[in-house]
């Protein structure tokens, strides 16, 4: 499809922003909005030596209608991908990072305005690991889940079900050392939904002593990261890892991802309550995971991903 592009499901419609943004295809990146921009952090990928050369990248990249992006060149931080990303105390967050450097990246970062970055902490007590879960909820940062990868940046094996808690990136508190759902990470954009966090799916990466992925399609929620509540063991979406979770339309979205059975997805799912999930049919995209998703505007946003195309597209309710 070209720009333009229109599919209308239901109460809902695709658009295909553009099909070539002004950013090189990445997975991974971060995805925030703040001050009437989307912003578009670092990323991931190793095809592209260029725009990559180790990897992963620092870039910032921001846009007010998802077709003309605008670069705001390389931030201090370490280049990273699907870290902890959160707007939180009207500014934009870094928290922790990936192992593709060859070790963990422990640290937070913070800015106001995507241009200048503070170090907000160096060594976070939580570390080391990658792929954690990370929303702001209630007036503070909230990292939980994730795991080592020791085949990237070294350690002993670990996966972890406990739920860190910061008002500012610097102190950090564990208000539940083990959580009641299976220890996991891998889940992209966050779901605060009804005055609750929302966990939902998410999997395990292979390790060299554990080399078989695993994978949920269970739903929880919180209203305080101690207390938690299953609402559905087995939702009707795919097990998966590597998706992206969001909150629109006064819904629980849960779209694309990761899994070894049909690989990359392009399925998109909706609930009002965590129980009851709906379909939403005909996804014109491409099948990725580690998309970047943004919830601006009045729409869902989807950006690039693991399809390493730097197409945008959004979902509006019709007539919205």
């Amino acid at each position: 499809m070209g720009n333009g592009a229109t599919v209308k499901v239901g109460s809902y419609q695709w658009s295909q922003v553009t099909d070539e943004a002004a950013f090189a295809p990445r997975d991974g990146a971060g995805a925030l909005c703040l001050d009437g921009r989307m912003w578009l952090l670092g990323g991931w990928n190793p095809g592209d030596k260029v725009n990559f050369p180790t990897t992963c990248n620092s870039e910032i990249w921001s846009s007010t209608d998802g077709a003309d992006w605008t670069a705001h060149g390389h931030a201090p931080w370490e280049g990273r991908h699907t870290a902890g990303y959160a707007v939180h105390d009207g500014a934009m967050w870094i928290v922790g990072g990936d192992a593709n450097q060859r070790h963990y990246q422990n640290d937070v970062w913070c800015s106001e305005n995507g241009t200048d970055w503070e170090l907000r902490c160096e060594q976070v007590p939580w570390a080391p690991r990658a792929l954690h879960y990370t929303v702001a909820f209630d007036g503070a940062l909230w990292v939980m889940g994730g795991q080592s990868m020791p085949a990237f940046g070294g350690g002993r094996e670990r996966f972890y079900n406990d739920v860190w808690r910061s008002v500012d990136g610097v102190d950090w508190t564990c208000v539940c050392p083990q959580a009641p759902w299976p220890a996991r990470g891998a889940i992209g954009g966050a779901a605060i939904h009804d005055g609750r966090i929302w966990l939902l799916g998410g999997g395990r990466y292979d390790t060299p002593t554990t080399p078989q992925r695993a994978y949920w399609n269970d739903v929880w929620s919180t209203a305080d990261g101690s207390d938690w509540s299953c609402h559905n063991g087995a939702a009707d979406w795919y097990p998966r890892m590597y998706h992206e979770v969001t909150t629109f339309d006064g819904r629980l979205w849960v779209l694309e991802g990761w899994h070894e059975i049909g690989a990359n997805r392009n399925d998109v799912w909706y609930s009002m309550d965590g129980v009851a999930w709906e379909e939403l049919p005909d996804t014109p995209w491409a099948p990725r995971h580690a998309a970047s998703l943004f919830v601006y505007d009045g729409a869902l946003w989807v950006v690039t991903g693991n399809n390493m195309e730097s197409d945008v597209w959004k979902l509006t309710r019709k007539g919205g």
